[in-house]
């Protein structure tokens, strides 16, 4: 029986706790000087962790367009939160999609106590 769903959301939970500790890290360097913010575009990491599930996390990239401050920060902690809580709904969405099926599976697998 091939869940490809499960293959999926592996995927899509594994890119999504890569961002979650990029944008902490983020965060967590607001005030160091000199710090670039970094992050991997989700489409890109998703579809490169799907052809080759064995591969380690995607490359980290610098954030293009961004405000630099005076001591060369350009971490903004408004922008980080934003992606930050962005990023934990859609884990949350695709853990509970992820529950959901796998007890919907468990279900029609179990064999009709009733017998009918």
């Amino acid at each position: 029986m091939n869940l490809g769903f499960l293959n999926f959301y592996n995927a899509v939970l594994g890119v999504q706790q890569q961002r979650a500790s990029l944008l902490a890290n983020n965060i967590a360097n607001a005030d160091t000087p000199g710090y670039k913010a970094v992050d991997v575009p989700f489409e890109s990491a998703l579809s490169s962790q799907i052809s080759d599930p064995t591969s380690a996390d995607s490359a980290p990239e610098y954030r293009a367009n961004v405000t630099v401050a005076l001591d060369a920060n350009d971490v903004s902690l408004d922008s980080e939160r934003v992606e930050a809580a962005s990023n934990g709904e859609q884990m949350i969405g695709a853990a509970t999609f992820l529950k959901q099926s796998t007890a919907d599976l468990i279900t029609a697998l179990r064999p009709n106590p009733s017998g009918n």
